[in-house]
């Protein structure tokens, strides 16, 4: 099956651009497009895509705030390193990762799998970076995740994540299979409350863990 992709960005060469990359590969499918954060919002509740490529800065309602109204939904949020001080908002709204404008056509195609598969976005020279640079805007979680609840293998992983490691980079790493890895990821969120590695990568920065 194909992965199904919704753009939205109020540039029309950019979403062009974005479209003929993505639809040049054999399992991907652009099924919208959208200029605005409202339309965003109504393709997406319409079209049911698998992946959402979010700019920040559209008139109207921004990606953010549309962000904020698809938290069910996997968002991409396409972003710049001048923009570090809209990364913590979006962050809050449920984004599953991000992607400079900037990167390559490898790297855009590369993003759009490893949202679709439920994973999050955490490139150490982007994601990462974003990230710590956004910490002093992010608020403290009403309820600390419980790290002493992981195991100390599973601790392990989570800092690695941290410094913005594949599944296939921890695996090599600790010496184990990629499947062990997904594993370990996959009860560390359940234990922890999150939802994703990019909520996992910024509890741990933010309770000292990295």
């Amino acid at each position: 099956m194909s992965i199904r992709i919704l753009i939205a960005d109020d540039q029309p060469l950019m979403r062009q651009g974005f479209a003929m990359i993505l639809s040049a590969q054999p399992d991907m499918e652009v099924v919208g497009e959208a200029g605005t954060g409202t339309a965003a919002v109504e393709q997406a509740r319409k079209l049911s895509p698998d992946v959402i490529m979010m700019d920040i800065q559209m008139p109207g309602m921004d990606g953010i705030a549309a962000t904020r109204q698809l938290r069910d939904s996997r968002v991409l949020i396409l972003t710049t390193f001048g923009s570090q001080e809209h990364v913590a908002h979006a962050l809050r709204a449920g984004a599953s990762g991000f992607l400079l404008k900037d990167s390559t056509p490898e790297q855009l195609v590369h993003a759009v799998r490893v949202i679709a598969a439920g994973d999050a976005l955490l490139d150490p020279a982007i994601t990462r970076e974003l990230i710590k640079r956004a910490l002093p805007s992010l608020t403290e979680p009403a309820v600390p995740p419980r790290f002493d609840s992981l195991s100390d293998r599973e601790t392990q992983v989570l800092r690695l994540l941290a410094q913005g490691m594949s599944n296939a980079e921890i695996a090599r790493t600790l010496v184990v299979s990629e499947a062990t890895v997904k594993t370990h990821v996959s009860r560390l969120l359940t234990k922890l409350g999150l939802r994703d590695r990019v909520q996992a990568v910024v509890a741990a920065y933010q309770h000292g863990l990295v």
